[in-house]
């Protein structure tokens, strides 16, 4: 396996990405005609977030064709992939990707921090990402989470039940936003969710003891049974409606800036 581009968790199953990367390479074939040009790791396994039994281990596969062939070729890797209970490879062509700059700006720009190369080419640490671009993606992300974040709580409501499983499965993409909206302000400097959620905390003064109160729910350091459901579901809903306000409000500053 190659060398990690970013320290490596010892949470992480590393016997279990080596497993996965031969069955790829084997499935991909292994003379000069091989289809797999990359395999990348990337997100909380490299980000220091990862959490076993809730995180999952991504996997970005650069083939040189996606026909239906090539992916037929490798969907027993990707099967066997799915009863380690992890999501299938991203499969994208190098062009694809280099394509793709101005509409993922938000997850390339993630990949690109936080990788590791398995095998073959690092093919996106050179990728050229534009800032205003990942500003309006940021911006776009969270109000359309916030509106479908609003749609469940009117079914979510009353049902504590619902509401703690609303809270706990939206929390790892609030706080990847919350990283990227901290980014869009100018602040590159925090590769952590809960460090990232104080900082952004303190620069627009948002309450973020309800997004940490989530996580330790969700990482089971705390019994969400001792915490007031409409308290922190009200004050989790708040401090993601300011978040959502800072970002756009920093796109007005930029677009007149720019004028």
């Amino acid at each position: 396996m190659a060398s990690a581009t970013f320290p490596v968790s010892t949470n992480v199953p590393e016997d279990k990405i080596e497993e996965f990367v031969r069955r790829l390479r084997d499935a991909a074939g292994t003379n000069a005609g091989t289809n797999l040009e990359s395999i990348i790791l990337f997100g909380s396994s490299v980000s220091g977030d990862f959490h076993p039994g809730l995180s999952d281990l991504n996997v970005l596969c650069i083939l040189r064709e996606c026909s239906f062939a090539a992916l037929q070729a490798l969907s027993p890797v990707a099967r066997w992939w799915e009863k380690q209970k992890q999501p299938p490879p991203l499969c994208m062509t190098r062009k694809e990707l280099d394509r793709s700059t101005d509409v993922f700006t938000i997850e390339l720009l993630d990949m690109q921090q936080h990788h590791r190369v398995l095998f073959g080419e690092d093919v996106v640490q050179g990728l050229r990402i534009s800032m205003h671009v990942h500003r309006v993606q940021v911006e776009y992300e969270l109000r359309e989470k916030l509106i479908l974040l609003r749609q469940q709580v009117l079914l979510a409501s009353g049902n504590e039940s619902r509401m703690w499983e609303l809270l706990l499965h939206s929390v790892p993409s609030f706080g990847t936003l919350f990283r990227h909206a901290l980014i869009a302000l100018g602040d590159n400097s925090h590769a952590h969710r809960r460090e990232a959620v104080e900082a952004l905390a303190k620069r627009v003064a948002l309450d973020s003891a309800a997004i940490q109160q989530v996580l330790d729910v969700r990482e089971h350091k705390t019994d969400r049974k001792k915490i007031d459901i409409n308290d922190i579901s009200a004050r989790y809903l708040a401090a993601i409606e300011k978040v959502a306000a800072a970002v756009d409000e920093a796109l007005d500053s930029d677009a007149s800036g720019r004028a």
